[in-house]
């Protein structure tokens, strides 16, 4: 019988199995007298493991030894009959769903020839996981993903890591960007670390993302604004490649990930930011619109619009972006004066 079951055996029925495959027979008295314990309780726990049975011929009393592979085929009869009937189980509830395959490509084929199903919103936050998901299964060639915000959250990094560790097993190519500021989130250069080992490539950018999934080029999920954790499906073949292409605008002026940050890499970086702050400030936007499009906190985001206002002498946000908003460029010359100033 299997180990694990024999290890489970009393002291006494390890005893008394080792007595029983000595000889053809015996009875509970004679074990009792060659053992000098009572043989009752250890029969009952042999034979319950089917590793004693009623001797042929010995009458009621007579018990003879079983081997173990013996035993563990009677043991496990049971047990091979539920799996043979569960296969066959299986092998029913396949038929009958794959039965349906025919309607549902017919009713896809339609679908897709009125346009109809090519945007589709998901709200719900698990069925949004549960899509990825698929999407990542079956996806062969390359998976571009787009995530502005900063650094990501503990736990979606670990939700896909497993993911998208097995996707580049599968010998799909990934591309990702994110946000410079992700560059401080410890658990982020982690997860990058680990998939850029792997294959992947992440690059990141200062602003102007757009939170999106590209799978094969042929199906995009997209972030809904002021909606987290809805998603809106694209499988509008025009819509997708325009964010396949969006995507690969971003990349071109984005710059790799790097696992560690440099000192002249992180001055390099939060110069940019405030190059980008200075911007948005001058295009009068809030500060929490800014924190939000950058994927800083709102403190860290007044923190550098403050050293930019002290930098440039200004009182005021609104005089800072007055300060810093760049010049109109000069109107062109008219024909008269430039041909006058073509004479003198």
């Amino acid at each position: 019988m299997p180990a694990d079951h024999a290890e489970e055996l009393s002291p006494a029925a390890r005893r008394l199995y080792a007595y029983a495959v000595e000889r053809h027979a015996f009875d509970a008295a004679e074990a009792t007298e060659a053992l000098g314990v009572r043989a009752a309780a250890a029969i009952t726990e042999l034979a319950a493991a089917h590793l004693l049975q009623r001797a042929p011929g010995g009458g009621p009393d007579r018990w003879s030894a079983v081997a173990p592979r013996a035993a563990a085929a009677r043991a496990l009869a049971p047990l091979a009959q539920l799996v043979r009937e569960t296969h066959d189980e299986m092998d029913r509830m396949r038929g009958r769903l794959e039965a349906l395959v025919p309607a549902y490509e017919a009713g896809s084929a339609h679908r897709d020839l009125s346009g109809s199903g090519r945007l589709e919103l998901v709200t719900d936050l698990g069925a949004v996981r549960g899509l990825i998901a698929e999407l990542v299964a079956a996806c062969e060639r390359e998976l571009l993903t787009s995530q502005p915000g900063g650094g990501r959250p503990l736990e979606s990094l670990e939700e896909s890591i497993g993911r998208d560790e097995s996707l580049l097993a599968r010998g799909v190519r990934m591309r990702t960007l994110y946000q410079h500021t992700a560059r401080y989130s410890r658990p982020t250069a982690a997860y990058v670390e680990r998939v850029t080992a792997l294959g992947a490539q992440v690059r990141t950018l200062g602003d102007g993302l757009m939170r999106m999934l590209v799978f094969d080029g042929h199906t995009g999920l997209m972030g809904v604004p002021d909606r987290s954790g809805a998603a809106l499906v694209v499988r509008e073949p025009n819509v997708v490649h325009f964010m396949a292409a969006a995507f690969e605008r971003s990349w071109l002026g984005a710059e790799p990930f790097p696992t560690t940050v440099s000192p002249e890499a992180a001055r390099s970086i939060s110069d940019e930011l405030r190059q980008t702050i200075v911007r948005l400030l001058s295009e009068g936007l809030e500060d929490k619109v800014i924190a939000r499009r950058l994927g800083m906190s709102e403190r860290t985001c007044q923190r550098h619009i403050a050293e930019i206002m002290r930098a440039v002498g200004a009182k005021s946000r609104f005089q800072a972006g007055y300060l810093l908003a760049p010049a109109p460029p000069a109107p062109p010359a008219s024909a008269d004066a430039a041909e006058r100033g073509a004479a003198d």
